[in-house]
């Protein structure tokens, strides 16, 4: 992959792993987000601002595909708990081992990150070379294609969900009904007592909310501004939540729109968490955040020890992903037109 050409397949020679080293035959390979954002080359930053991912360390040509679930095919002779055969979800979120957030266990958060599918070759291919086996997990008996998500848009909104007053039995509002938005609401229902209420542009998305457990859904679309005022949708929000505004908002677009509207539905003591790369810039009541003790924070993908645990609630069937969409290998292009055009309703896997 380079940024903005076509994706093309290629004969490579089969890696050999050494070390710890383990190489994975791909079942599955999730099509996210993140992976149009490698394939266009970056991040809208806002006001004609644009964060080239080069400028993040990654070095093209790569093979793009961080959701990878598939079966050990060889081990390099360091490497444990693992045999041929085995089904393996990859955790790709690979980190340096020595900056203070790797030593505390989030290598996603990593100051020099290797992620693979990023910084090394990805899943839109039939084998992946795993730097070490401590970055797999055994996913016996669950589906491989449901699987991929484990390792990046469930794990984020597991981790949103995290974030967010989770505790409290009161309301959860997740903007945004795609294949992360969707994850969240249903995530979001399986392990918190609150009211699930989500916001989308599209009927029918919300119709896919509703099935995985939303209390409540909002068309913003369709009753228009996102500001608070009379008649807007975060009114209607505001007024499901017993007009007193949402604990928590986790936000999967994070527009400039989407994030405003997020500010606008939260009651005092609130929590915005910001998930969604969509970007762009926005303006900021800086009174507001004191006056009503508000917190703005960041989500980004999940540690380890959070896949392990979503792994075991999708083996206890407590959480079920749903693929709607599958693309062989030769179909990568057509997968990432499909994303990027929106015509993806919940999440897409290509099967090499």
């Amino acid at each position: 992959m380079e940024p903005g050409k076509p994706l093309e397949v290629s004969e490579l020679e089969s890696p050999s792993p050494r070390g710890e080293e383990v190489i994975v035959k791909v079942t599955s390979a999730g099509v996210c987000h993140s992976d149009l954002h490698l394939w266009e080359g970056g991040y809208d930053m806002g006001d004609g601002e644009f964060l080239k991912v080069t400028d993040r360390g990654i070095k093209y040509p790569v093979t793009p595909g961080h959701e990878i679930a598939g079966t050990v095919l060889e081990a390099g002779p360091d490497a444990k708990g693992f045999s041929k055969g085995d089904p393996v979800l990859i955790y790709p979120w690979v980190g340096c081992g020595r900056c203070p957030a790797c030593r505390e266990g989030s290598e996603n958060l990593c100051d020099t990150p290797g992620s693979v599918g990023l910084f090394l070759d990805g899943g839109y291919a039939e084998l992946v070379r795993v730097p070490s086996y401590r970055y797999l997990v055994g996913i016996d008996g669950i589906d491989p294609d449901g699987a991929t998500s484990l390792a990046c848009a469930a794990l984020t909104a597991y981790n949103s969900v995290k974030k967010a007053d989770a505790a409290s039995p009161g309301f959860i509002v997740v903007i945004g009904a795609g294949g992360l938005g969707l994850m969240g609401v249903q995530i979001a229902k399986a392990v918190t007592k609150a009211k699930i209420i989500c916001v989308d542009l599209d009927d029918n998305k919300l119709k896919m909310a509703r099935e995985m457990g939303a209390d409540f859904v909002v068309n913003s679309n369709v009753i228009g501004s996102v500001s608070a005022g009379s008649g807007s949708a975060a009114q209607k929000i505001i007024s499901l939540c017993d007009g007193k505004g949402a604990e928590s908002v986790i936000d999967f677009v994070n527009s400039p729109q989407t994030a405003q509207m997020g500010l606008a539905v939260l009651r005092k003591r609130g929590s915005l968490i910001l998930v969604g790369l969509f970007g762009g810039k926005m303006e900021l009541s800086l009174v507001t955040i004191p006056l009503k003790s508000i917190t703005i924070q960041g989500a980004y993908t999940g540690s380890y020890s959070d896949m392990k645990e979503l792994v075991e609630l999708a083996r206890k069937g407590i959480i079920k992903p749903k693929i709607t969409r599958r693309y062989g290998l030769d179909e990568a292009n057509e997968a990432l037109g499909d994303l990027k055009a929106r015509k993806i309703n919940g999440r897409a896997v290509i099967n090499p």
